[in-house]
């Protein structure tokens, strides 16, 4: 069953005089429990199409659909209300609240959501153990490894229990070991949870771990392939 569905989309951005088309009909469909990687040369669309299925961004032409919702007619606080309750993120820079120790890191999707204390302590304390963080949460992000704070970053997209997790190159900055162990950690979550995940990466490793690469170049989908 699709979850979500992209048809047509396109995304012009204007440079001066110059137009610069990022995507260019971009039409593809994502099945419950996916573990995808979306890939290709700099500059092909991957990040722009995260974004654009994420609602960070609106395409120029096209539509995203997530379940029953055309995201592509929410207006601004919508959108904003959707990607709470529907979707995670993981970003390269991991984009944690300094202030905050991983554990508020965490919860502060489902203080936004409103949920009772209880259920955030049990939530939060549940996902930092099973990202091997458990002796962690009290610490802030700038006494964590940079490992360590993308697995924070991990849990927190989880926290909402959120229809798919975005990850944008989550192991750019990881090491080869601290990359396996969160792609295997990520991969148990899929497993285990029936989160979807869809990576923006050029890592091969995410890539070997993928069960359906999808390539771009030059904004087209030119391969859509699934693995093992």
């Amino acid at each position: 069953m699709s979850i979500i569905k992209t048809q047509g989309l396109t995304k012009i951005y204007k440079e001066h005089t110059v137009e610069v088309r990022a995507l260019n009909g971009v039409t593809m469909d994502i099945a419950e429990g996916e573990f995808t990687a979306i890939v290709g040369p700099s500059g092909s669309g991957k990040t722009t199409l995260l974004n654009i299925i994420g609602g960070l961004d609106k395409p120029s032409g096209g539509q995203v659909s997530i379940g029953d919702v055309d995201i592509t007619d929410l207006n601004d606080n919508q959108l904003i209300d959707f990607r709470l309750n529907n979707i995670g993120f993981v970003f390269q820079a991991y984009n944690l609240i300094p202030v905050l120790t991983a554990r508020e890191n965490v919860e502060f999707i489902m203080l936004m959501q409103k949920r009772p204390k209880a259920e955030m302590d049990e939530r939060a304390e549940s996902l930092l153990k099973a990202v091997g963080l458990e002796d962690q949460m009290h610490k802030r992000p700038r006494e964590m490894s940079g490992g360590q704070q993308q697995r924070v970053a991990v849990a927190r997209a989880l926290a909402s229990k959120p229809k798919f997790v975005l990850a944008d190159e989550p192991t750019a900055n990881l090491d080869s070991k601290t990359a396996i162990n969160l792609l295997d950690i990520m991969a148990t979550l899929n497993k285990e949870e029936g989160t979807i995940f869809i990576f923006s990466t050029h890592d091969q490793k995410v890539i070997d771990r993928a069960r359906r690469v999808v390539t771009l170049e030059d904004g087209k989908i030119v391969s859509d392939v699934l693995q093992n």
